[in-house]
C-alpha cells in the first residue's frame, strides 16, 4: 500500500494493490473512531466498497468481518462491534424519497454508519468521504476526506485522527 499525494487540504490518497491492502487501510481508519462517525463510500460497481466496509467493521472489533456483506437487497445490515455498525447500501434505490425514508438520519450518534453508493444521498450529511477508484486488476486509488466530518464536530484541527 502506497501513500500518495494530498490532493486538497484534509484529503489523503493511497494506492492499494490487493483486497487485503484495501481491508487493512479501512481497518486502520476505523481504529480511531469514537462511535458516531459516518463513512460515505463512493465508487463504481466492483470498486471495493464492501471490502472497505469489512475493514471498518474489523477495525471496530467485529470478530468475524466475513459476516459483512453488501446489503443490496435488505438495504441495511447492523453489526455488533465496539459500537453498533449500521451498513446501508443504496445501489437499488433511485428515488430521493426512498433514500430519505431509509432512516439514515435516525442512526446518527447511535453508532458508526457506513453507506455504500453514498453519492445518491439527496441531503447534506457531515461524513468522512471515501472515493474508491478501480484502476484494473486489484489496484485501487482510495481518497479519504475527513474534513466534512470535522466541520460538524468540535474537534477543530484533529483531521489526522481519522486518517491511517
Amino acid at each position: 500500500m502506497k501513500r500518495g499525494k494530498t490532493p486538497a487540504a484534509g484529503k489523503k490518497t493511497w494506492t492499494t494493490h490487493s483486497e487485503a491492502e484495501t481491508f487493512r487501510l479501512a481497518r486502520k481508519l476505523a481504529r480511531n473512531f469514537r462511535g458516531q462517525e459516518v463513512v460515505l463510500l463512493i465508487g463504481e460497481l466492483g470498486a471495493g466498497k464492501t471490502v472497505f466496509a469489512k475493514g471498518i467493521a474489523a477495525g471496530l472489533g467485529l470478530k468475524d468481518p466475513s459476516l459483512v456483506c453488501s446489503p443490496s437487497f435488505t438495504l441495511l445490515n447492523i453489526y455488533e462491534a465496539k459500537f453498533p455498525v449500521f451498513h446501508f447500501d443504496l445501489y437499488r434505490l433511485s428515488e430521493s424519497a426512498e433514500i430519505e425514508d431509509l432512516g439514515i438520519e435516525d442512526c446518527l450518534e447511535r453508532g458508526v454508519i457506513i453507506v455504500e453508493w453514498a453519492e445518491k444521498i439527496p441531503f447534506p450529511l457531515a461524513a468522512i468521504r471515501v472515493q474508491i477508484q478501480k484502476l484494473g486488476n486489484d489496484v485501487r486509488i482510495i481518497t479519504i476526506d475527513p474534513t466534512p466530518a470535522l466541520l460538524a464536530s468540535d474537534l477543530s484541527g484533529d483531521a489526522d485522527r481519522f486518517l491511517p
